[in-house]
């Protein structure tokens, strides 16, 4: 064990008990030990919640001396605080550390094909603030003014003091956002537009902050593994629908991008074998994407604005709803299926942006899907409701910079596969 100044400080920090395999570096540590334990510290209030020092200890494996170090020094900086004691127990009463929800604040923007979010998080991932824009498409040409007015009235939102604690901006937008504009019914030179544009280099033209950009579904899953279900579920596919259904993958607690960044882009997936001559088969997201709902409402002559909110599974959208849930619904299966067969998954999480409600019955009628599959040889995962919702992918984005500046593994969702 190295010894430091303050004695206990060095000593080495063994992983979390259940969910800490994500807390484990891989290679050599970049950072100090100090500064190393002071991350995994962070890292159990933030899995756990509130806990008591000597819990904090058992779980981190570090002597209390250590951690009564550790703790004093981030009560110091601002990044946890005391809750009240807790009593009725042998002994002293024992006082939970949280983090503090005003020690740091990042910006999250999500840029989607048909809404743009742009939100305030604090450092215990909860929202803040929310900035919307609809749209039946993002134009760069007008899109980036409103990115940067948003970002200045985030910043004087929070006044000169707080606005200091911003720790960066996390962009979760789509790989190929001009993509699939037949489907959408978007004037080819308009998509194109996207195809010259560094998105993340137009964002860092506007702050000092550090940018950093994702993928909108692998965004949304990073979301999922580090305030939700994802917790406690060490390998998962992540399904979100949305105007294109899209999706992540988590291997051992880590985001899995891919070489291209498309691991998990199960909106991809084709629905048949391909034909030796004829038209390929659709893919999933032809039929498993908000869009076909909102044009099958559009037809019935219907609000398409219901396929995000509670009226979606009332009258009279009710019966356009259960129709596009029996097509979309086989095909998610096929997916989880699919997935499964390959990668041994112990889960497969739903969600989207759309109520609670549909989302129950989307879980519904994949479950009932999947008892349509032979699984012998396969172990069948559990299937589980998203816990982020609508917000799941600027909220990914900007956890990118609050774990990029205090998790113990800073490439749980940065670090590419290839």
């Amino acid at each position: 064990m190295s010894a430091g100044r303050d004695g206990a400080e060095m000593e080495p920090t063994m992983p979390l008990e259940r969910d800490a395999e994500r807390l484990r570096p891989r290679g050599s540590n970049q950072v100090g030990m100090r500064q190393f334990n002071e991350r995994v510290v962070l890292q159990a209030i933030r899995l756990h919640g509130p806990l008591p020092k000597a819990e904090i200890a058992r779980l981190t494996n570090l002597t209390a001396q250590t951690v009564q170090i550790i703790i004093a020094r981030l009560e110091a900086e601002g990044l946890v605080l005391k809750h009240a004691p807790l009593r009725g127990r042998m002994g002293q009463p024992s006082v939970p550390m949280a983090l503090n929800p005003d020690g740091a604040f990042s910006i999250g923007i999500k840029i989607g094909r048909r809404s743009l979010d742009v939100l305030l998080l604090d450092f215990a991932a909860q929202v803040r603030e929310r900035l919307t824009l609809d749209y039946d498409f993002p134009d760069p040409d007008t899109l980036f003014g409103e990115i940067r007015a948003r970002l200045k009235l985030l910043r004087k939102s929070l006044g000169p003091k707080r606005a200091a604690l911003l720790r960066g901006v996390g962009i979760a937008a789509p790989l190929s956002l001009g993509g699939w504009q037949s489907l959408l019914g978007v004037p080819p030179a308009q998509a194109a537009k996207w195809n010259a544009i560094d998105i993340e280099a137009e964002v860092q033209d506007m702050t000092p902050l550090p940018v950093a950009l994702c993928k909108d579904t692998a965004a949304a899953c990073v979301a999922e593994l580090v305030a939700g279900r994802g917790r406690s579920v060490r390998s998962f596919l992540y399904v979100f629908v949305d105007t294109f259904i899209g999706g992540g993958l988590v291997i051992d607690s880590h985001l899995r991008s891919g070489g291209t960044g498309n691991a998990g882009a199960i909106g991809s997936l084709s629905l048949g074998l391909g034909a030796a001559h004829g038209e390929p088969p659709r893919q999933l997201l032809s039929v498993a994407s908000l869009f076909t709902l909102e044009k099958m409402y559009g037809e019935a002559g219907l609000d398409t604005g219901a396929i995000v909110d509670a009226r979606a599974m009332q009258q009279p959208w009710l019966p356009v709803t259960q129709s596009w849930l029996q097509k979309s619904a086989p095909g998610i299966a096929l997916a989880a299926h699919s997935a499964t067969a390959l990668l041994d998954l112990d889960g497969v999480i739903i969600d989207g942006s759309f109520s609670r409600e549909l989302l129950a019955a989307t879980l519904a009628q994949v479950d009932a899907a999947l008892d349509r599959y032979d699984w012998e040889g396969v172990t069948r995962p559990s299937l589980m409701a998203g816990a982020i919702g609508a917000d799941a992918r600027a909220i990914g984005g900007a956890l990118l910079p609050l774990y990029g500046s205090f998790a113990p593994d800073r490439d749980l969702f940065l670090k590419d596969d290839a």
